[in-house]
């Protein structure tokens, strides 16, 4: 039997009896009136000797490992005829996606829009509130053509819609070719996984040879860094002003002399209310730089809300790393965002690029021009070798870098 077969056979169940309640119908629950106080709510049920005796026999790993194995990816459960999630993504109840609430504040003023075309004092303040506020903004009129968003989005569509036996070639987790394919980076260390399928590119210091990467995104990867590292230098710049430092601060200690590109696939889950696109995190670089396509789902943590970041025809999402919180001494802020699983039959793609230092041994902190007696360093100082060993040792998860290090 082919790992096709075999995997099809495994997962091919049929829904629970209680089909879980969708996000839509959810959020009309919450405005209907709750029940008197006067009635008290129904206990739980106990759980059966069945129920305790299936938990007791549940081998994650092996399920885990199982899928992996099969190289299909999330892509490939769906279109084997999958019509409920496998038990390992699924989150437990109370780290579920909650029902939206009545009142949020308004992600079209809380992210804004910045036109990259406008007077340069202009663009620096806009970039400055952002970064200082929620830690991200949107780019318009950034020199990117429209003509190279479209055909980038096409291509990471193409290889993940491709049959899946002519994409389960590629599927490996070593990035010693400098290129991966596979469903979560951290699928084995996460406590539950999250329902997507990426591909991983280092695209600076050490670029892949062109034949290790896919041909139906082989052309148009390599041309979106190349866009995409100008569009970057630039934003560094508007950062560096915002700080009230020289345009070329940033730059000249190699913000961007690493790039790695995660290249997002979320195709339609038929249970999003179970499981995430991509789970809670802040990003652990300097700035990341992010192409979506029309379907939304990406969420950015404003105090205890979470708040949609709506796509904008040909823009650019811009958020702020862990690194730059760090070398801002908390000027600027690196903030938990998030992706829901995507509920729509088209699929959601997105692009994106991290930008970091590529020098590991030297020593990084907080920008001498920003610690002051009044405001001394909140932070240590570390190398960059060691702040990522830190990084690939956890799951994505909140904030737990900028928390180890702060003094």
């Amino acid at each position: 039997m082919s790992n096709i077969s075999s995997i099809s056979a495994l997962y091919k169940f049929t829904r629970p009896h209680q089909k879980p309640t969708p996000r839509r119908e959810r959020e009309r629950e919450t405005s209907m009136p709750s029940p008197s106080p006067a009635m008290p709510a129904p206990a739980p049920a106990p759980s059966s000797p069945a129920t305790l005796t299936a938990d007791q026999d549940y081998d994650r790993l092996k399920e885990v490992k199982n899928f992996d194995d099969s190289k299909i990816g999330v892509k490939g459960l769906l279109d084997s005829g999958l019509i409920s999630i496998p038990r390992f993504f699924r989150h437990p109840p109370e780290a579920r996606p909650s029902p939206r609430q009545t009142t949020r504040p308004d992600p079209k003023t809380l992210v804004p829009v910045v036109d990259l075309s406008s007077p340069r004092s202009d663009a620096v303040d806009q970039i400055r509130r952002a970064a200082v506020s929620v830690g991200f903004f949107q780019v318009t009129n950034h020199g990117v053509p429209a003509a190279v968003i479209r055909r980038t989005v096409a291509a990471v569509k193409a290889f993940n819609e491709q049959p899946t036996e002519e994409k389960m070639v590629h599927y490996r987790r070593e990035i010693d070719r400098g290129i991966t394919f596979s469903t979560n980076v951290d699928l084995f260390h996460s406590k539950a996984a999250s329902w997507r399928d990426t591909i991983q590119m280092r695209a600076a210091p050490n670029p892949p040879i062109p034949d290790d990467v896919p041909e139906a995104v082989r052309s148009e990867l390599f041309e979106w860094d190349k866009e995409v590292c100008r569009v970057g230098s630039d934003v560094l710049g508007l950062l560096s002003e915002g700080l009230g430092v020289r345009p070329e601060r940033l730059k000249e200690m190699g913000c961007s002399g690493s790039r790695t590109l995660a290249v997002h696939y979320y195709p339609y889950c038929p249970d999003p209310d179970l499981t995430y696109g991509l789970t809670s995190h802040t990003d652990p670089g300097v700035v990341t730089v992010v192409l979506q396509n029309g379907v939304g789902g990406l969420q950015v943590k404003y105090g205890e809300e979470w708040v949609d970041v709506e796509p904008v025809p040909d823009a650019l999402v811009i958020n702020i790393g862990d690194i730059l919180q760090i070398m801002s001494n908390d000027e600027y802020k690196s903030v938990e965002h998030r992706v829901l699983a995507n509920p729509l039959h088209e699929a959601r793609v997105s692009v994106a690029i991290f930008f970091n230092t590529s020098d590991r041994e030297s020593l990084f902190g907080p920008l001498p021009e920003l610690v002051s007696p009044d405001k001394p360093a909140r932070y240590r100082q570390f190398t960059m070798s060691d702040y990522m060993q830190r990084f690939f040792k956890k799951e994505l998860d909140g904030k737990t870098l900028t928390n180890y290090y702060r003094v």
